[in-house]
């Protein structure tokens, strides 16, 4: 699917058209901490990309992954886009002056028990990144298109405990996309779709 700025700008104008959570499999007994991610997608020359972060592998929550820019959402954030818009400076030293928020895609409850909230943004280049070296360690761009074909996105299953659990992956080029970054990706396809917007 290739989509325009205009396209994007189209398919959140109205706000969001799905109200559920998405996700995974809760595991026993976990409570839901509440989080933002900012889904940056860059306005390059050469079409629209995604920005991924790669963390870094000592980390105690989903270490060496591939991620948005996001975290916990903290009292002191007005609203889950203040938190997408912090934690993208503090991680990847992205502005917020260089962002136009979109809009909001479904929430995604992880099987570790967080309740994310997926913010769409627009970047406008340059991108000069300033990379928090505890928490990413390295940072690289998609094209939006290859993210959004539904050719690319794989169902795989995992085992853990003795129980079968699915999620998406969107390998590419060495990066292994998957759980909730390749969840949350699959949800702005969806919303496009459902929008009228893609094909």
């Amino acid at each position: 699917m290739t989509v325009s700025v205009d396209v994007l700008r189209a398919a959140f104008a109205t706000g969001s058209t799905e109200a559920t959570v998405a996700g995974e499999d809760l595991l026993a007994g976990e409570a839901l901490t509440r989080a933002a991610v900012l889904v940056p997608i860059v306005q390059r020359n050469t079409g629209l990309t995604v920005l991924l972060t790669k963390r870094t592998e000592h980390l105690r929550d989903h270490a060496g992954q591939i991620a948005f820019p996001g975290g916990r959402c903290e009292d002191a954030d007005a609203s889950p886009a203040a938190t997408a818009l912090r934690e993208a400076e503090e991680e990847v030293g992205l502005v917020s002056g260089q962002i136009e928020l979109l809009g909001q895609l479904p929430q995604y409850r992880t099987g570790t028990g967080f309740l994310i909230t997926p913010v769409v943004g627009l970047v406008t280049p340059p991108l000069n990144l300033r990379l928090d070296d505890f928490e990413v360690a390295e940072t690289f761009e998609t094209p939006l298109a290859f993210l959004l074909d539904p050719a690319n996105h794989q169902r795989h299953q995992l085992q853990i405990g003795g129980d079968w659990h699915e999620y998406w992956a969107l390998p590419w080029r060495g990066y292994y996309i998957w759980g909730a970054t390749a969840g949350m990706l699959v949800s702005l396809h969806r919303r496009l779709l459902s929008a009228g917007k893609g094909n």
